[in-house]
């Protein structure tokens, strides 16, 4: 598995807009839609060990933090020609697995990742209800292979003090993921 931290994108930053297709609906999703809304902009995919590794907690979040007002989208923005476990159709088999509450989009340019300067799966940018950056960094420690258990502790933490009106968590360590998977010649030059 390959180890990539995120880029940990400078707090106070724009949300980038975005208008994706979501494989399950058929709808397309905007940033627009979530105007005046705290918003938790998420980069997974369907085959990455460490997404596996949260997936039905990071559910079992989103549906507890969803109902307390926190907007969530999940984002894949992985080549599928060169991974095709990552497909649309593998999406949606992956909403229905874990019951997901969120639009999970379908990033085909990469030009959604590259303005979030996504790095890894998962990949969280925490937004507060004017769009401004809040929080990002990882879920909590726990990691495919140690010992860790998976509690969403840090991102709970953050949304806690969010919905509160609260500053941000002033410690926020970066995620720890699998790279995302960059088409041949779009590889992002923020690394």
């Amino acid at each position: 598995m390959a180890r990539t931290p995120s880029t940990m994108l400078d707090l106070g930053t724009s949300a980038a807009d975005f208008s994706l297709p979501e494989p399950a609906s058929g709808d397309s999703v905007s940033l627009q839609d979530f105007n005046g809304k705290p918003i938790l902009v998420t980069f997974i995919c369907n085959h990455c060990p460490y997404v596996i590794h949260i997936a039905k907690a990071f559910a079992d979040f989103a549906r507890e933090y969803q109902k307390k007002g926190l907007a969530i989208v999940a984002i894949n923005a992985n080549d599928i020609e060169n991974y095709p476990d990552d497909s649309p159709e593998k999406m949606v088999e992956m909403s229905q697995q874990y019951s997901f509450s969120f639009p999970y989009l379908f990033d085909e340019s990469q030009q959604t990742a590259k303005a979030y300067q996504a790095a890894c799966t998962p990949d969280f940018f925490m937004f507060d209800k004017d769009h401004k950056l809040y929080y990002r960094g990882q879920f909590d420690s726990s990691r495919p292979g140690n010992d860790d258990p998976v509690t969403g502790t840090d991102m709970r933490t953050a949304a806690d003090l969010l919905l509160a009106g609260k500053s941000a968590p002033e410690t926020q360590l970066a995620s720890l993921g699998c790279n995302i998977k960059w088409k041949a010649g779009n590889e992002p030059d923020y690394f």
